[in-house]
């Protein structure tokens, strides 16, 4: 079976990001190790380029990357430490306005000693709900994660997630985690949103006890909203905000807090810069924010029109040509 240059990639994806042994992960996708590390040498070697069929006595260097440029995106990376390469590339492209792919980004951090670990997490299609929606605030989800407060005792956390663009709407750090605790960042996010009832959503949630209570399902239904549990022993329903909690806590608790007020501006922070800043996989690598006020599609365009204009302007000059950013 022959394999596209994209289909390549992605398979060299999964197994950097498998928690599996490398020789289990080939074994589940039915890859021979000898072709997957010959893909894998080629991919270090030439990024995307490297994985294309090659035709024989041909050698493509018109796309080259020129020193001077290389240098520039080692210094990007030194620059913005806590991204991967795939958010790199995207940073360089709608700040810079020059077009490098992502498996060129991760190459030339290779080769410099820059990445230290997988930047791809393997995640199963299971992991989010299995009605996918199709415009903003057609579901939210919402949970609570828990933090430690030094001196203080146990925190709990409890955010609303747009499900379609990923956007955190609100977020409220509680004492306790009962269905009372829930209903402020609910409020909260109605009043971002200005949602009006005949408008509002549905919520998404587990079956935890805060969220099952008449009590908060009263609550939501006369914001017009229509409460959802997902299924019983199936917490990859609301795989979406679990995994921005998870997210968020590998980066807030790298500190320790001393008062909640403290865990407050640190989450305050993170949100920011998740929303607004975070490039995200699963949204073309647009920002929660770029889909929420619907202007990823014309960051999108624009990316498409860099490409085609750095391709065009590689081919005429197949000397290494250097791009001012």
């Amino acid at each position: 079976m022959r394999f596209t240059q994209q289909e390549k990639h992605e398979i060299i994806r999964l197994v950097e990001g498998s928690d599996l042994s490398v020789n289990r992960t080939l074994k589940e996708l039915g890859i021979y190790k000898r072709t997957y590390y010959n893909w894998y040498r080629r991919y270090l070697e030439g990024g995307d380029d490297g994985l294309a069929s090659r035709a024989i006595g041909r050698h493509q260097t018109w796309n080259k990357i020129s020193p001077e440029q290389e240098s520039r995106v080692v210094e990007e990376a030194l620059e913005h430490e806590d991204f991967s390469s795939r958010e790199l590339a995207f940073h360089i492209i709608d700040q810079h306005r020059w077009y490098i792919s992502e498996s060129s980004v991760y190459r030339i951090l290779k080769r410099n000693g820059l990445i230290t670990a997988p930047a791809h997490i393997l995640l199963s299609a299971a992991d989010e709900f299995e009605n996918k929606t199709t415009r903003v605030s057609e579901m939210w989800q919402t949970d609570f994660t828990f933090f430690k407060i030094v001196g203080w005792g146990w925190y709990y956390l409890s955010t609303i997630l747009d499900d379609y663009s990923r956007y955190i709407l609100s977020r409220d750090l509680r004492s306790n985690m009962t269905a009372r605790d829930v209903m402020p960042s609910m409020d909260e996010a109605l009043r971002f949103t200005g949602i009006s009832k005949e408008n509002a959503p549905r919520l998404l949630s587990d079956n935890g006890s805060c969220y099952v209570p008449g009590e908060l399902k009263s609550f939501l239904r006369s914001k017009g909203i229509e409460p959802i549990n997902g299924k019983p022993l199936h917490p990859q329903t609301q795989g979406k905000i679990e995994r921005y909690h998870r997210t968020m806590k590998n980066v807030t608790r790298l500190d320790n807090y001393y008062s909640p007020e403290d865990l407050k501006e640190a989450i305050d922070q993170f949100v920011d810069y998740y929303n607004n800043r975070r490039y995200h996989e699963s949204l073309q690598n647009l920002t929660p924010a770029d889909v929420y006020f619907g202007t990823g599609e014309k960051i999108l365009k624009e990316r498409q029109r860099i490409k085609q204009q750095i391709l065009r302007d590689r081919r005429k000059n197949t000397s290494g040509k250097n791009y001012s950013w």
